[in-house]
Formats: structure tokens, C-alpha cells, sequence
């Protein structure tokens, strides 16, 4: 901590602002700055700032953002200048902790041997996403801070992760191409490997509750699989013997491939993307399932209007159908539209698991819409669980928009 915090920017607040940051929310909203105090230019997007009250208490240091949140706090508290080296060392090392206390992550010598390391506010670390691979890294940087902070993040990593990391690959290109003021090109890739660990196509074999599956990171969607829906899947493995599947919206087979595991003989993965059907019938035939199971390339919605009846238990596991509150109506009336059609064709006494991964779309209001479908599809339904994200996808307590992950497992009569 060498450097003087004069070298910085000063952002206060209006009186009464500082209330959000003390309960632990990460974001210091545009509307809530007073004046920044500044030597020389105002920040530029992912400048570090001290964030000080309006009764000159420093609240923490941060992250300047371009838009609407315009500091992404990183560590709360009287630093004297922003993190160093030896601070992103000592925050990794805490994340690997975190996940080690749940039986999860490298030395845990778990059955699953892929979850996720960092999760942003969740962890404090506002803009980065961390997956770990068996050996390889993932990083996804969301905000320019964390995209500039790369060298002090890749350093970090090495230093926790020691000898059981093999390779980081950075998967920021999209997100960052998408931020202000962005003139750099970034493209995704292995950023670093251990010696005698090369894999140009940056490709793992993982296993999750003991199944197989490959993780494509530079060509999938996200870091390459879905590890939020780890815990869920486990419990639809228990759920599903002698009892056909359909997994719509199948991505790589990961429910797909539970249900197979817990002894559904007729599984199908439903996909737009072939790729994506492809990969979920590599993974059913690598697990030993390739008999019973199916893969369908199609639109979700047109299917279901298309079938007369559907299988006993149904996931509908879309992509998020809104990025932003401006979308958020249409993407309500989305997930009506499309339970609607499921419930219709579902056998009496069927199971469906449904969710949402729509950030702006809280719980109670996914349920509300749920249940409009359900009574415009003429059914009567009933709430068995209500589901959300596993403990490596942790929510920071004074900040509930981290709780992005929603699903219903409703019995149908």
C-alpha cells in the first residue's frame, strides 16, 4: 500500500448514502454521489476511487464505472491506498477457503471436481466470475476495473491455487467489447499454464456427483457449463426413476444426463443449437446412457405447441429472457407463454422444473407469473420446493440482487 490516497479520486456522498455500503451492498449508484474530488482528470471507467461519506468517513475503495452503478466497491473499510498484490493474493486464497468448507474445489478430494471460485458481490470481488475446471481456471472479467487488474487476479490465482492449478483462460472478449469507451481488442484464451500442461484447445474432462462431462470453455456458453444448477440437478437425479424426461433448453446434457443417472429410461435434451444437442448426446454415451437417450434440435416453444402429450417431468431451464428492468415485461410474459404450453401437455402427476436465471425477475414475482400460467393452462398446480443457486454461488447479506437464480418444482393435478 505505497501509494497516497491523495493520488486518487475522492467520491462523497449525499448524506444518509453510506446506509446501503454498511449493510454490505457493493454499489455506489450515480444518484447517490455529491461531488468527487479530484487533483487532476475525473476518473476514467475502472479507475480506482475512495468512496467517503458525507460526515468524511471512507467507506472503501472501488471500481469507477461509466454507467448507472458508478463505483463497484472492492474493499470496504480505511485503506489507505487500493489493494495490492499481496490483498488479491490473500481474497483468492479466502475464496478457495470458502468453497474447501463445503467440500468443494481443489484438495477436497470430492466425487465433483468442477465448481465456481469466485462469484462476484458475493465473494466482495464486484465484476469478476471465477470457474474452476479440474486444473483449469476461468476467469470472466465484467467491468473494466477487473479486466485492468488482470495482472494482480492471474497472480493471485497462482499463488492459491499452487500446484493444483494447471491453466487460466480468460473468457472477458464479449464483456468487455460490450463496456464503454472500449477501444482495446480482447480475445479469449489460455492467458497462462503450468509447464508440462499444454492443451491449446483449453478442453477438461470434469465430473459432477461422479458423471463425466467435457467443458469446452472458449467455444461454450458462459465459462462452458452451468455450475449453478449443480445442486438441482442432484435432486432431479432422485426424483426421476422409471420416469421419462424432457430437458428443454438442454444446453450440454447436464440434467439430461442426472436423470439418466437416476434411473429414467427415455431422457430427451431439446436445444436450438446443435452444437449444443451434439454435446448432450456425447455426454449420455460417455456416461454409458446413449441408449436412452435422444437428442432434438428445435425451437422449445414450437415443440411444446407441436406434442400432444409431454413426458411425466418436464425442465424448462431457458436463458435469461431479460438483461435489463426496461426488458423485464416482456420476459414475464415469456415465461408465462412458456409454462403455459408446458403445463397444458403434462400428464396428471407430472413434475415440472421450471426456472428463471433473469437477474431482474425476482422470486416472488416469477412465482406470480408461474401461477398465471398455470391458470391459463386450465391446471392445478402445487409448489413442492423452491429452488435457488448452490453455496459456491454465494449472495452477500445487504444485497439481494445476487439471488439471480430461481426455480419452482411444481406437482401437476
Amino acid at each position: 500500500m505505497s501509494e497516497s490516497p491523495q493520488a486518487f479520486p475522492f467520491v462523497h456522498l449525499h448524506p444518509g448514502k453510506e446506509k446501503s455500503l454498511l449493510r454490505g451492498h457493493p454499489w455506489v449508484f450515480s444518484g447517490a454521489i455529491q461531488r468527487i474530488e479530484v487533483d487532476d482528470d475525473a476518473p476514467a471507467p475502472g479507475d480506482w476511487v475512495c468512496v467517503i461519506s458525507s460526515k468524511g468517513q471512507a467507506l472503501g475503495w472501488g471500481h469507477w464505472g461509466a454507467g448507472s452503478i458508478a463505483v463497484r466497491i472492492i474493499a470496504s473499510g480505511s485503506l489507505h491506498a487500493p489493494p495490492d498484490s499481496d490483498w488479491w493474493a490473500e481474497r483468492m486464497a479466502e475464496c478457495l477457503a470458502v468453497r474447501q468448507s463445503v467440500g468443494l474445489g481443489p484438495g477436497t478430494g470430492a466425487e465433483t471436481d468442477c465448481c465456481r471460485l469466485v462469484h462476484g458481490e458475493g465473494d466482495g470481488l464486484s465484476g469478476l466470475v471465477v470457474d474452476w475446471y479440474a486444473g483449469m481456471a476461468v476467469v470472466q472479467t465484467h467491468s473494466m476495473g477487473m479486466h485492468r487488474a488482470w495482472p494482480e487476479l492471474s497472480a493471485g490465482l497462482q499463488a492459491s491455487l499452487g500446484a493444483s492449478l494447471n491453466m487460466i483462460v480468460n473468457k472477458s472478449a464479449a464483456l468487455i467489447a460490450k463496456l464503454p469507451g472500449v477501444d482495446e481488442q480482447v480475445e479469449d484464451g489460455i492467458v497462462w499454464s503450468a509447464e508440462g500442461h499444454e492443451n491449446p484447445e483449453a478442453v477438461s474432462e470434469v465430473h459432477e456427483h461422479g458423471l463425466r462431462y467435457k467443458v469446452s470453455p472458449i467455444d461454450g456458453q458462459k465459462t462452458g457449463f452451468f455450475l449453478d444448477q449443480r445442486d438441482n440437478r442432484w435432486l432431479l437425479m432422485q426424483c426421476v426413476k422409471d420416469r421419462a424426461v424432457l430437458n428443454a433448453f438442454s444446453y450440454t446434457g447436464g440434467f439430461s444426463v442426472a436423470a439418466l443417472q437416476g434411473g429414467s429410461p427415455h431422457v430427451i435434451s431439446l436445444d436450438a443449437s446443435e452444437k449444443a444437442v451434439k454435446a448432450a448426446c456425447h455426454h449420455a454415451e460417455i456416461n454409458g446412457f446413449a441408449n436412452q437417450h435422444e437428442g432434438i434440435q428445435g425451437d422449445v416453444l414450437s415443440y411444446l405447441r407441436q406434442c400432444e402429450t409431454l413426458p411425466p417431468v418436464v425442465v424448462l431451464d431457458p436463458p435469461a429472457y431479460a438483461k435489463s428492468r426496461a426488458a423485464r415485461h416482456k420476459a414475464v410474459q415469456g415465461y408465462k407463454r412458456l409454462n403455459a404450453e408446458a403445463l397444458k401437455k403434462m400428464p396428471k402427476a407430472g413434475l415440472l422444473w421450471t426456472f428463471s436465471c433473469s437477474q431482474v425477475v425476482d422470486a416472488q414475482l416469477f412465482e406470480d407469473t408461474i401461477v398465471a400460467a398455470a391458470v391459463e393452462s386450465g391446471r392445478q398446480v402445487r409448489i413442492l420446493r423452491r429452488l435457488g443457486q448452490p453455496a459456491d454461488h454465494p449472495t452477500r447479506a445487504g444485497h439481494p440482487e445476487a439471488r439471480y437464480l430461481k426455480g419452482l418444482v411444481l406437482h401437476v393435478d
